[in-house]
C-alpha cells in the first residue's frame, strides 16, 4: 500500500484499493515509536495517581479510535482523496500554501524532537551526561546530534522506501521490547513499595503503580486531563484529517477502527510500560525521573538493546516526519523539488533537536500541534457533512474561481487566536480546547461561508455532483464483486527457506519475552541483558532475509505473470 504523502489531484482508482490487513498492519507498526519513550516517562512526572494513568488513557485512545472511525475514516473513503487534494477543492491554493508552511514547520519541530532521542541513546556511548534541559550542557552532543540528523535526513532523501521497510521489520520487536523492558524493572519498584512482596494479583500492581510509579502529587491535572492527552496526541491525523492520505485506500471505512491496535498497543501498553521503566530507572540510580533522557531509562531497563531500540525508534519516526516536512515545503513550488526541500528541512531540523527542549516539552507540543491543525479538520467536516444538510453549496470557493478561500483562512487564524487567548487566560487547559475550538471553527466558517457565497447555486456543482456520483457506483460495483479468491491477493506456497526464517523470527521474539519473564521473577538480572541481545541479533537477521526474500520472491511471480500476460496477447 502506498503511504506517500504526495499531492494526487484525482480519487484513486477501486483497483488500488486495499484489504484490512494492509490497515491493521499499518497502525499497529506505526505507533510504536520514539515518542513512546517520552511520554510514557513525562506522565510519571506529571504527578497523576495510577488510576488517572490507566482509567485516563483507556478513555482518552477510545475517542481517538472513535474520531478515526466515525470522521476521518468516512471522509477518506467517500472522497479517496488526500487532506491536500481535498482541502484544495474546499480552501483553494492559497490557502494550502499557508497550511503546508505551518505543516511542514511543526513537522520539523517533531522529527527534531526524534533525532534528539537518538542522540540520547548514542551519547551513553561515549559518556555523555543526560541533556535534560532547555539547552545542551556538552558540547560533545551537539556533535552527537549533528552527525544522527546528517544520517537521518540522508536516508530521508536517498532510502525512504527502505528505512520504511526496515521499520516494519522493527514493529514487533520495538512492541516486545516496551514489554520487556517494564519486566526487567518492575522488582526494583516492588523492592521499592513497603508491603509488597511480589505481583500475584493486579491489586499487587496497583499498590506498586499508586505509590512507586505514579505517584499522585499534584492536583492540577488528573484523570480528565489524561484522557484529553491521549485523544489530541494523534489529532492531527484523525481530527486534523492527515490521515485520510492512508485511509483513502481502505475499502470500507469501518478500516478506520482499525487504528485501535495502533492506540492500546502504542498509546496504552507502551506509555504505561515506559512509565514502568522510567520509574524504575530512577529508583535504581537514585535520581529523578526528570533527570532522565530516553536513552538513559532504555539502557537501565534493557542494556545494549536498550540502546538501539531508541536509536531505531527516533529513526524511524524522525525519517518520514522529516520526508513528510520535506513534501510539505516541496508543495509550495514544485520547481524546488522533494530532495532540495528535505535537505534544507533536514539542516533545520537537525539544528532544532541539538536543543533538548523538543523532548523534554514534548507533551506539550504535541498538544499545540494537534490543536493547531483541528480547525482544518472542523471545516473540512462541515463542508462534507453539513453543508448538503443546510443547503449549501459544496467546494463554493472554487466555483467562485476564487485561488484562497477567506472564509476558510479567517476561521483558521481567529480559531489559534481564541486558542492562544482562552490558554493564556487560563480558562481552558490547553488539552481542554479542542471541543471548544471545533464548535468555534464549524459555526464560523458556516456563517463567513454562508455570507460570501454557500448559499448560491452554482452550474457547475451539478455537473461536477453527477460525477462524484458515478465514481462511487463504478466502486460500489467493483467492491460487491470482490469475492473470497480474488480479495486479497492468491495464496503462495511459502519457499523452504522463507519458512525457516521466518519460523526463527517468530522463535527469537519469544525468546525475548521469555528473558523478560526470567527477568522479572529473578531481581538480579542484568545478566540476562546478554541473552537479550542475542536473541535481538537472531532476530533482526532472521527478519530481514525473511522479508527481502518474501519481497524477492513476490517480484520475480509479478515478472513472471506479466511476460505470461505478454504471450498470451
Amino acid at each position: 500500500m502506498s503511504s506517500s504523502d504526495e499531492f494526487e489531484s484525482q480519487p484513486i482508482s477501486p483497483t488500488k484499493l486495499q484489504p484490512a490487513r494492509a490497515f491493521a498492519g499499518s497502525y499497529a507498526g506505526e505507533h510504536v515509536a520514539g515518542t513512546e519513550f517520552v511520554i510514557g516517562a513525562l506522565f510519571v512526572s506529571w504527578g497523576v495517581g495510577a488510576g488517572d494513568i490507566l482509567l485516563g488513557l483507556l478513555l482518552g485512545n477510545l475517542l481517538a479510535v472513535l474520531t478515526w472511525g466515525l470522521l476521518t475514516a468516512p471522509i477518506a473513503t467517500d472522497t479517496r482523496l488526500t487532506l491536500y487534494a481535498y482541502l484544495e477543492k474546499i480552501a483553494g491554493k492559497g490557502t494550502i500554501k499557508l497550511y503546508s508552511v505551518v505543516n511542514g514547520i511543526l513537522f520539523s519541530v517533531l522529527a527534531g524532537a526524534m533525532i534528539t532521542v537518538s542522540a540520547s541513546a548514542v551519547r551513553i556511548l561515549l559518556d555523555i551526561p543526560p541533556q535534560v534541559g532547555w539547552l545542551p550542557s556538552d558540547f560533545r552532543f551537539v556533535l552527537v546530534a549533528l552527525f544522527v540528523g546528517a544520517v537521518v535526513v540522508f536516508m530521508a532523501v536517498k532510502g525512504f522506501e527502505k528505512l520504511a521497510a526496515f521499520a516494519e521489520v522493527c514493529a514487533p520487536w520495538m512492541i516486545l521490547m516496551f514489554i520487556v523492558g517494564a519486566l526487567f524493572l518492575l522488582p526494583a519498584l516492588i523492592d521499592a513499595t513497603p508491603g509488597i512482596a511480589s505481583i500475584s494479583s493486579f491489586s499487587d500492581f496497583y499498590t506498586i503503580a499508586n505509590e512507586s510509579i505514579w505517584i499522585k502529587t499534584s492536583d492540577d491535572v488528573g484523570f480528565w486531563h489524561v484522557a484529553a492527552f491521549a485523544w489530541v496526541a494523534n489529532l492531527a491525523m484523525h481530527g486534523g484529517m492527515g490521515d485520510m492520505t492512508l485511509l483513502r485506500f481502505a475499502r470500507y471505512s469501518k478500516y478506520g477502527f482499525f487504528s485501535a491496535l495502533g492506540m492500546f498497543i502504542g498509546h496504552y501498553m507502551a506509555w504505561i510500560c515506559a512509565g514502568i521503566m522510567g520509574a524504575g530507572a530512577a529508583i535504581i540510580l537514585s535520581t529523578a525521573i526528570t533527570s532522565l533522557d530516553p536513552g538513559a531509562v532504555a539502557y537501565q531497563a534493557l542494556g545494549t538493546c536498550g540502546i538501539i531500540a531508541v536509536i531505531i525508534a527516533g529513526w524511524t519516526t524522525s525519517n518520514p516526519t522529516i520526508y513528510r516536512a520535506g513534501l510539505a515545503f516541496s508543495s509550495l513550488n514544485p520547481k524546488w523539488g522533494r530532495e532540495k526541500s528535505t535537505i534544507v528541512v533536514g539542516v533545520v531540523t537537525t539544528i532544532i533537536a541539538c536543543f533538548p527542549f523538543v523532548f523534554s516539552q514534548l507533551l506539550g507540543f504535541v498538544g499545540i500541534m494537534g490543536l493547531m491543525m483541528a480547525p482544518i479538520g472542523a471545516i473540512i467536516v462541515a463542508e462534507h457533512w453539513l453543508f448538503p444538510k443546510m443547503g449549501l453549496t459544496r467546494y463554493w470557493s472554487k466555483y467562485k474561481g476564487n485561488t484562497t478561500n477567506f472564509a476558510a483562512i479567517i476561521t483558521w487564524l481567529t480559531a489559534l487566536a481564541l486558542s492562544y487567548v482562552l490558554e493564556q487566560s487560563g480558562v481552558f487547559h490547553l488539552f481542554f480546547l479542542l471541543i471548544p475550538i471545533w464548535l468555534y471553527s464549524t459555526a464560523t466558517y458556516c456563517l463567513l461561508a454562508i455570507a460570501m457565497g454557500a448559499k448560491e447555486v452554482y452550474p457547475a456543482s451539478a455537473e461536477a455532483e453527477r460525477l462524484e456520483l458515478g465514481r462511487k457506483l463504478e466502486e460500489k460495483a467493483y467492491l460487491a464483486n470482490l469475492t473470497p479468491n480474488n480479495s486479497g491477493g492468491v495464496r503462495r506456497k511459502m519457499p523452504f527457506n522463507l519458512l525457516i526464517a521466518s519460523v526463527a523470527a517468530i522463535a527469537s521474539l519469544v525468546a525475548c519475552l521469555v528473558i523478560g519473564v526470567m527477568a522479572f521473577l529473578d531481581g538480579d538480572n542484568s545478566y540476562l541483558h546478554t541473552p537479550l541481545l542475542v536473541a535481538t541479533i537472531i532476530y533482526f537477521v532472521t527478519a530481514t532475509y525473511a522479508y527481502l526474500a518474501n519481497s524477492n520472491s513476490i517480484a520475480v511471480e509479478s515478472k513472471a505473470g506479466d511476460i505470461s500476460a505478454v504471450s498470451e496477447n
